[in-house]
């Protein structure tokens, strides 16, 4: 590419051609994308189908459209291969594209646009603009077309350009899976129904004892054992009408206070009314030692003497 052709001052330009640079010297194998050699601000890009969806092993090519502002607005985007997820050669309407430019951000560039398109194919459409709604084995039909050949758009500097890029990844994409209807069938209901037990299964490891956040939730081997009243005759010292036992495994300061029996002694009626008793006798008898003792220092004690 020849830079002497375009103002290296101009901050779209400058941005584009670091874009470009970056992305020869760091290739992906998941897509390919360069601009034209007569226009810059207009690329040619193919994708491949992203793992594990009816897309994969397609090669899926598209238009990119740079706007005279580039980076602070967003680029438009069209696919030209037929994939039953977006229309062909009409602005697909997405987050990243000239549809929301409120949601574009600068730092963004045509590698992040293309890994984010990479990853919307399998999502639903959900009536968007420029998007299909085909079964996934129409799909993946498509997917295998779109391999064959790449296709036919504009001049021939583009159509060159698309050529190259579909040589190299069909070069990095494995061809499309087969899968079978009746095995895929049979292995869905037992994910769905693991990834159940599962969720059923933490459900309940966080609900139980959220009431109170000062106790750590229990285990699934823990469990409250509720003891029933009636007990073998001087099993308990004392009266004790029920026991809750809460079996935790460890020896933590929290598990020690839970362990820690609630048990009253109920104290004797008589003890209480000897202990106020001398209470009180005690208290009698100091404020006598303490009268004696005030009389005989101030010499009343002699007067009563005498008199006497």
């Amino acid at each position: 590419m020849a830079e002497d052709k375009y103002n290296l001052k101009n901050p779209a330009v400058k941005r584009i051609l670091q874009e470009v640079k970056e992305l020869q010297s760091n290739p992906s194998d998941d897509f390919m994308s360069l601009p034209l050699e007569e226009n810059i601000f207009e690329w040619q890009f193919a994708i491949r189908g992203p793992r594990d969806s009816e897309f994969e092993g397609g090669i899926y090519h598209g238009r990119i459209q740079l706007p005279a502002e580039y980076p602070f607005k967003p680029p438009s985007f069209m696919l030209l291969t037929p994939n039953g997820r977006f229309e062909t050669q009409t602005k697909i309407c997405l987050s990243i594209s000239n549809h929301h430019p409120e949601h574009w951000q600068p730092s963004w560039s045509v590698r992040t646009a293309l890994v984010a398109l990479i990853a919307f194919m399998p999502t639903s459409p959900n009536g968007a603009l420029g998007s299909l709604d085909y079964t996934k084995e129409e799909r993946r039909t498509l997917a295998v077309k779109s391999r064959e050949s790449p296709p036919k758009y504009g001049n021939p500097e583009r159509q060159k350009l698309i050529d190259e890029i579909h040589e190299y990844m069909l070069s990095k994409t494995p061809s499309v899976p087969q899968h079978s209807p009746s095995k895929s069938s049979e292995e869905h209901p037992t994910e769905a129904k693991t990834e159940a037990e599962a969720e059923a299964n933490q459900q309940d490891s966080v609900t139980v004892g959220a009431g109170n956040p000062g106790i750590p939730n229990p285990t699934l081997n823990e469990r409250v054992v509720e003891e029933p009243p009636v007990a073998p005759a001087n099993a308990y010292p004392y009266p004790v009408a029920m026991r809750l036992v809460r079996e935790i495994p460890g020896e933590g300061p929290s598990n020690q206070q839970l362990r820690r029996p609630e048990i009253r002694v109920q104290r004797s009626v008589v003890d209480d009314r000897l202990f106020t008793w001398a209470a009180v006798g005690l208290t009698i008898a100091i404020l006598v030692l303490l009268f004696k003792k005030y009389i005989k220092s101030s010499g009343h004690g002699a007067v009563f003497m005498d008199g006497s």
